[in-house]
């Protein structure tokens, strides 16, 4: 755990508030890339990520010490957010996904808005493990627990996911082609 974790854990249960505001900004961001890789939609992801705070710090006596936290936070925060999938009848890519970074090369601006778009496009049994996986640095075991699937099926969709996002921006000319 990192430092000082398990105390604002314990302070937490015992209702200070101070201590789980250093918990939320610790996951925040996080919380908030998982989301929005389920849901596609800042505005969906922020208010999930809310929800998921509120529903783990009311459930925080559940909480398994001996588990890592930021696996079962970051559980927690995949299951509102595919709950609210679930419930949400659209299903078009929503127009702002990322805010534009006027600091980067236009370039470089392009490659990236190429990636994350066929990313985006990626079905969500894909697109979460990969972003996951090359977004928030999460090892493979924990990307399992967090989605709840098996080691295997989680290399299986990085594997596909990858194949899927490289196709499409050979499709879309952005890069060529090895494979052929």
């Amino acid at each position: 755990m990192p430092d000082g974790e398990l105390e604002l854990i314990q302070r937490s249960l015992n209702g200070d508030l101070e201590a789980w505001g250093e918990i939320v900004s610790r996951y925040k961001e996080a919380a908030f890339g998982i989301a929005v890789a389920i849901l596609r939609n800042r505005a969906d992801a922020e208010d999930a990520v809310q929800d998921a705070f509120v529903r783990a710090y009311e459930r925080l006596d559940r909480y398994d010490l001996s588990r890592k936290f930021s696996t079962w936070l970051f559980t927690v925060t995949a299951n509102v957010a595919k709950n609210a999938l679930r419930r949400r009848r659209r299903d078009p890519l929503p127009k702002e996904v990322w805010a534009e970074d006027p600091a980067q090369a236009v370039w470089q601006e392009e490659m990236e808005q190429s990636v994350r778009e066929a990313v985006w496009g990626l079905p969500e049994p894909y697109r979460a493990p990969l972003v996951l996986r090359y977004w928030h640095d999460l090892p493979l075991e924990e990307i399992g627990d967090v989605l709840g699937l098996r080691l295997g099926t989680v290399k299986t969709r990085l594997h596909r996911a990858r194949a899927l996002v490289r196709a499409e921006l050979a499709a879309r000319g952005v890069i060529r082609d090895a494979v052929g």
